[in-house]
């Protein structure tokens, strides 16, 4: 008897959830839920080799395209966005606006700086700043650094607190409001 109970409590939860599932916004909102859930998985499955948050981000001195030379702890003082790219990568140019529109909101109260890897040569790197109006700081880096972030897929972007702790991270493309969002969080 206590089997016939459970069964049609099953049945009648089944047909709650089939009536539910008639109605759009209940599809919609379900189908909203499971796609957030396995974008957030994927994105802690990419991100899971990286530094972790609260480690100190590993120092470098790089050059920028114009010659200049970068320290990373000369940057201490205002938090920073590092983006890692390769000149090759169809996501990193379609994220570069997002960068250039991120660097214009955040204006003096951060740096936005990006580390181009992966290339092979200059040329190739000044051609994709070009092609994609590049605004922010273009560093050229080599496979210590990269190897140095632990990055291995491109774009990765470090959010990196004014004392120069990683404190975030995004792997693949990445909207400007989730850009703003991990910077200012």
């Amino acid at each position: 008897m206590h089997m016939q109970g459970g069964a049609g409590m099953l049945a009648r939860l089944k047909s709650t959830w089939a009536r539910a599932r008639e109605r759009r916004w209940v599809r919609w909102g379900v189908d909203l839920a499971v796609f957030a859930l396995l974008f957030s998985a994927v994105a802690a499955w990419q991100a899971r080799n990286l530094p972790g948050a609260g480690t100190p981000a590993p120092a470098f001195t790089l050059q920028t395209l114009t010659g200049d030379t970068v320290r990373l702890d000369a940057l201490r003082g205002k938090p920073v966005v590092l983006a890692f790219w390769a000149p090759w990568c169809g996501v990193c140019g379609m994220e570069s606006s997002n960068l250039s529109q991120l660097r214009k909101l955040a204006g003096d109260s951060a740096h936005v700086v990006s580390v181009a890897v992966a290339y092979e040569d200059e040329e190739a790197v000044r051609r994709f700043a070009q092609e994609h109006a590049v605004d922010y700081p273009v560093l050229l880096g080599d496979d210590a650094i990269q190897s140095a972030f632990r990055v291995n897929s491109f774009p990765t972007v470090f959010f990196i607190s004014s004392e120069g702790r990683v404190e975030r991270a995004a792997v693949g493309y990445t909207t400007l409001a989730g850009l703003f969002w991990r910077m200012v969080l």
